[in-house]
């Protein structure tokens, strides 16, 4: 996880005092990190738990760009329905199926999950316009988690 995203973490404890804790942690060969938000009071109750890339490009200016977990509350999730692979285009050539920025409708096909040799298109059960893209091409996904968040309200 870069040095730049975990101080952003620090400083959304600071600058909210009704976090209790953020924890973060690795996942599947390190490539995904989880990071889980609790209130204050609430004991071990999450407020909020979103997936960020463990490696990731830093702000070129010195401004701070907002941490995922202040983001994902306004977003919707597309996850996975199934163990495979994720492919974002129907072949390699192709353009994908959603970039981040463009709109998605219900029942849209989203992408493309190889499993068992065979390819099932994955459809958007949610509408409004692709802010994130959570998983690279041909990497393998499991069930419920993340592909796409999208913002309901643009």
């Amino acid at each position: 996880m870069n040095l730049d995203i975990i101080g952003q973490l620090v400083q959304i404890l600071r600058d909210a005092p009704e976090l209790g804790a953020i924890e973060v942690r690795r996942g599947l060969f390190g490539i995904w990190s989880s990071v889980r938000v609790s209130k204050t009071g609430h004991g071990s109750s999450v407020a909020q738990a979103v997936m960020v890339p463990a490696v990731s490009a830093s702000p070129a200016s010195g401004g701070a760009a907002p941490a995922p977990a202040a983001v994902a509350p306004a977003l919707l999730e597309i996850k996975s329905p199934m163990v495979g692979t994720f492919y974002k285009a129907p072949e390699p050539a192709a353009e994908p199926y959603v970039k981040v920025g463009s709109r998605v409708a219900t029942g849209q096909v989203v992408c493309i999950i190889e499993a068992m040799k065979i390819m099932n298109e994955i459809e958007s059960e949610v509408q409004g316009v692709d802010r994130e893209v959570c998983v690279e091409n041909a990497q393998p996904v499991e069930f419920g988690q993340i592909l796409f968040r999208v913002d309901p309200h643009a």
